[in-house]
């Protein structure tokens, strides 16, 4: 393997319990998501940013806050599968129960979070960097200050700001 991957396996190991919290933040927001585990996302997300070979591994900060952005394309993906094989033409009509409803409608509302991003990301890419450390990854305003290299203030500001413009794109 090579040195890049070798310092993101070690940085990885290093950080593997942050990474495990931030995912566990993110799931607990949206339970009905069980099909998804804090371990499965954490290895895919390890395997995407392996993957990818692009990651900056020098700054704990800045590294998490890739991880997140990668774990909101993990679960995005995830979300969107699911939604293809429920539309699996042939399958007989089930119908379905109220935990059954409760997962398409969590499921739903990170497919629509995720498009209202990439159409925010046309305006603001450091909003939906934040947006995704926040809602996808559960960073603290400190940590994504530290992150994103701004004072809290402007994170909290940031923040009603991207809110605002997320629930007007959810409307």
């Amino acid at each position: 393997m090579d040195e890049g991957g070798d310092a993101t396996q070690d940085l990885f190991a290093l950080l593997y319990q942050d990474l495990r919290r931030l995912a566990h933040a993110r799931l607990q927001r949206n339970e009905p998501i069980t099909l998804l585990d804090t371990t499965s996302l954490v290895h895919e997300t390890y395997l995407r940013v392996l993957k990818s070979g692009r990651v900056e591994v020098s700054e704990r900060p800045r590294f998490l806050a890739y991880a997140a952005q990668v774990m909101r394309s993990v679960i995005v993906d995830f979300v969107r599968q699911r939604h293809a094989e429920r539309r699996g033409g042939n399958d007989p009509r089930v119908s379905l129960d109220a935990a059954a409803e409760a997962v398409a409608s969590a499921e739903d509302e990170v497919l629509r979070v995720s498009e209202a991003l990439d159409e925010l990301s046309k305006v603001d890419e450091r909003l939906v960097k934040i947006v995704e450390m926040r809602y996808f990854g559960g960073f603290t305003e400190e940590d994504i200050a530290l992150a994103l290299g701004v004072n809290e203030r402007t994170v909290r500001r940031d923040w009603q700001k991207a809110r605002l413009l997320l629930s007007l794109a959810l409307q």
